[in-house]
């Protein structure tokens, strides 16, 4: 028995509002990749080729079809950045199904984290931030492979991390980098969904290769940013992250990006959100 009859033979019927759905047990899955030496992944993968959807996954198909679902256990995304913004969003996509994912910061854990760093706690102070990501999505997603590297990166490192990606996901605090993340993207031909916050204002934009992006106006290394000024409250950078992911992963489902050549801006203080173009 090869390995998709084998999981076709384990998946159960189950009724849901849209009607009866095959579905793979996540211990019935579990249970498969370890008879066979492969990855939970593997197991995930060969269901959903089969119209089966593993259970982990169940309450996502109003938001995806199976088919996209598929891509997005199969696609790759670069995460660069592991702070407040990339906790969340590495939580994000790893509970959606995104299989692989590449994710790098070499920064430790400090108090002053505590209040919106998803992956920061008290008994993780002094800690690094990639080491924490790391457990974190083995906790939460057997099926994501991961690549989480100790590291601030240089140009030539993005370039590096960016290669056979699908997808650059703009993290990173402060305003030094952010530039030589777009080019990097830009070079490697992939788009990158970028995102930060300002006190209770946030945005998030997609940048396309070569087009313009908001790296290209808000200005670069030794400039204050925003979040430097009016700080980052928790609800803000929950909120750009969320966004920030809702896009990525609309990309990775292989629909067109939302903000192509546009700037989502929230303002929790109003509430307000506002569409500018970055053209």
């Amino acid at each position: 028995m090869d390995l998709a009859t084998e999981v076709a033979a384990a998946a159960v019927t189950r009724d849901l509002p849209g009607g009866p759905m095959p579905v793979l047990g996540l211990e019935a899955g579990r249970g498969i990749a370890r008879r066979r030496g492969v990855a939970v992944r593997d197991a995930d993968e060969a269901a959903l080729r089969q119209g089966v959807w593993p259970e982990r996954y169940l309450r996502n198909h109003a938001a995806s079809s199976i088919e996209e679902q598929l891509r997005l256990l199969t696609s790759r995304a670069a995460v660069l950045g592991l702070g407040g913004l990339g906790g969340h969003l590495l939580e994000l996509l790893a509970r959606a199904g995104v299989g692989h994912i590449r994710a790098c910061d070499g920064d430790r854990f400090e108090v002053t984290n505590l209040n919106r760093q998803l992956l920061s706690g008290e008994d993780n102070l002094g800690r690094s931030k990639a080491e924490a990501a790391r457990e974190r999505l083995a906790r939460i997603n057997s099926s994501v492979e991961a690549d989480v590297r100790d590291v601030f990166l240089d140009e030539a490192g993005m370039r590096e991390l960016l290669r056979g990606v699908d997808l650059a996901v703009d993290c990173l605090g402060g305003l030094a980098q952010r530039k030589a993340l777009q080019d990097a993207a830009r070079d490697a031909g992939v788009p990158l969904v970028t995102a930060a916050m300002a006190g209770l204002t946030a945005f998030v934009a997609t940048v396309l290769p070569g087009a313009a992006g908001p790296a290209d106006f808000l200005g670069g290394s030794g400039q204050a940013s925003g979040e430097d000024i009016l700080g980052a409250p928790p609800e803000s950078v929950a909120l750009a992250a969320t966004l920030q992911a809702a896009e990525c992963l609309r990309l990775l489902r292989g629909r067109a990006p939302a903000l192509d050549g546009r700037m989502l801006v929230a303002d929790l203080s109003i509430p307000s959100f506002e569409t500018l173009s970055l053209g």
